[in-house]
């Protein structure tokens, strides 16, 4: 079988796709009908859907977080053509949102209600009129609109996790949060909203907090402050705790998450240290710290109702 040679630039756009390229693209740059045949049949690319080809090589390392749920949202633009619109959680991808989950449907949807089935897992949605914006390069749903469409679908956690980073960032007004809720008004899954809806709080600085804070919200914990930041009297500056709750005696409670990502280090394990060792000289509050994994398992929300004293306890629960 004759080797297909890949032209550097079909490489360079796969790249920047997270190692996917369209039927079309790839006869834009020279590799026609019969090489993605070959290429197929000797299991260099694989076949994603009807007009998308995975370019990776077999045994490339596993794809991250980010960029699994990037390829899903660019799968269903590629799969519809030039003239699709990413919409739902896959709109979010572009935009840029945290929180969501790793596993994400392709969502996407051509104007005018052009009628296409759904295929290979790839979401079609029809819209009457849809207005898209270029978002990363590619067309896409407003952030309100893919907030109203994927919202009621997610799982609380990461609808509230979705909903806190957008604020926190900034990428969403305070003011526009009403809109949303009311646009949502009489769609399937709404009712799940609601139950988070009012927890929603900008000062989360991570999916991971936003999640926890659900944990604990869910057994009647509700912190009294988020990221409170306190002096401790030693002149060495603030401490702060993602979330908190007030002890007897003016003392607090601090809860502080440990991403993976800014406390794995030797410098961060050895920063963490310090400041756990500082609060506890100053008497004024207690420290519980918690990682990834506690998530799910209980003991985030155990934990923080052990460490409140009985009376706090029977106000909370």
């Amino acid at each position: 079988m004759r080797t297909v040679v890949l032209p550097d630039s079909l490489l360079a756009l796969a790249a920047q796709q997270v190692g996917l390229v369209s039927g079309r693209q790839c006869d834009e740059h020279g590799v026609g009908r019969d090489s993605r045949t070959r290429l197929v049949a000797s299991g260099r690319w694989r076949r994603v859907t009807s007009g998308v080809l995975d370019v990776r090589p077999p045994g490339a390392p596993t794809l991250s977080p980010d960029d699994r749920r990037l390829r899903a949202a660019l799968a269903g633009l590629l799969a519809l053509g030039p003239a699709a619109i990413a919409v739902g959680t896959s709109a979010l991808v572009l935009h840029g949102v945290h929180g969501l989950p790793v596993h994400l449907q392709p969502e996407a949807a051509v104007p005018g209600g052009v009628h296409r089935r759904s295929r290979d897992g790839i979401r079609l949605r029809q819209y009457a009129s849809v207005q898209p914006q270029v978002v990363a390069g590619h067309r896409s749903a407003s952030l309100v609109d893919a907030l109203v469409e994927a919202l009621p679908e997610l799982p609380r956690r990461h609808g509230l996790a979705v909903m806190d980073d957008v604020l926190h960032r900034g990428a969403l007004a305070s003011d526009a949060v009403p809109e949303i809720e009311r646009r949502m008004r009489g769609r399937r899954g709404v009712a799940r909203v609601r139950t988070w809806w009012g927890h929603i709080d900008g000062r989360a600085e991570s999916p991971f907090e936003s999640f926890a804070r659900l944990e604990c919200l869910d057994d009647g914990l509700v912190p009294d402050e988020l990221q409170l930041e306190m002096v401790l009297g030693d002149g060495r500056g603030l401490v702060r705790g993602d979330m908190a709750w007030r002890l007897p005696g003016g003392r607090w409670l601090l809860v502080e998450l440990d991403g993976d990502e800014f406390h794995s280090g030797p410098a961060a394990v050895l920063a963490d240290r310090d400041r756990q060792n500082r609060i506890a000289l100053s008497g004024r509050a207690d420290l519980l710290r918690f990682a990834y994994p506690d998530l799910g398992t209980g003991r985030i929300p155990r934990t923080v109702c052990s460490a409140l004293p009985p009376t706090t306890r029977s106000l909370r629960l």
